[in-house]
């Protein structure tokens, strides 16, 4: 038991760790009203394992952090990253391929209120809606079912549940 206690914090550890430099390292389109964040590829991994959940969440805070947001986006934009986490890994033995929704809607819907009344862009809310939107589906749809089926292969090796 303590070995899976240590095990899977190993893997939040890793997870958080991996998504902070992606964070940092596409900092340029990982903020703003049109973002694309790499890192949120990789909210497909609560389908493998529940130390994604925390990892996630930590390491969309500590990115967030770093990338020099506002306390509004620190908290609200890792509870969006949480909320995914938590549904991503609640859908991992029901649709696999529904996966990458959460993370999508979540931050659709919560990232837009903080760009408006955190920063103060004056774009409408909709639009901003959309613009997350697309940049969610590009980095959780596109690159994260990518990561999903570059991983499905390996599952067994790679992560214990």
């Amino acid at each position: 038991m303590k070995d899976q206690n240590i095990s899977t914090m190993t893997q939040a550890a890793m997870i958080s760790a991996v998504y902070v430099v992606l964070t940092y390292v596409f900092a340029p389109f990982s903020f703003g009203e049109v973002q694309i964040r790499i890192a949120e590829a990789l909210t497909i991994l609560p389908v493998f394992t529940p130390a994604a959940v925390p990892g996630l969440f930590i390491g969309c805070f500590i990115g967030n952090i770093l990338g020099g947001a506002i306390l509004p986006d620190i908290i609200c934009g890792s509870l969006a990253t949480l909320v995914g986490a938590v549904f991503t890994y609640r859908l991992r033995d029901k649709n696999r391929f529904l996966a990458p929704l959460p993370p999508i809607i979540a931050n659709t819907i919560i990232v837009p209120f903080v760009l408006r009344y955190g920063y103060g862009i004056l774009l409408p809310v909709p639009f901003m809606m959309l613009t997350v939107g697309v940049g969610e589906i590009i980095s959780c749809g596109i690159f994260g079912m990518v990561l999903y089926l570059a991983l499905w292969k390996y599952k067994g090796l790679v992560f214990q549940k």
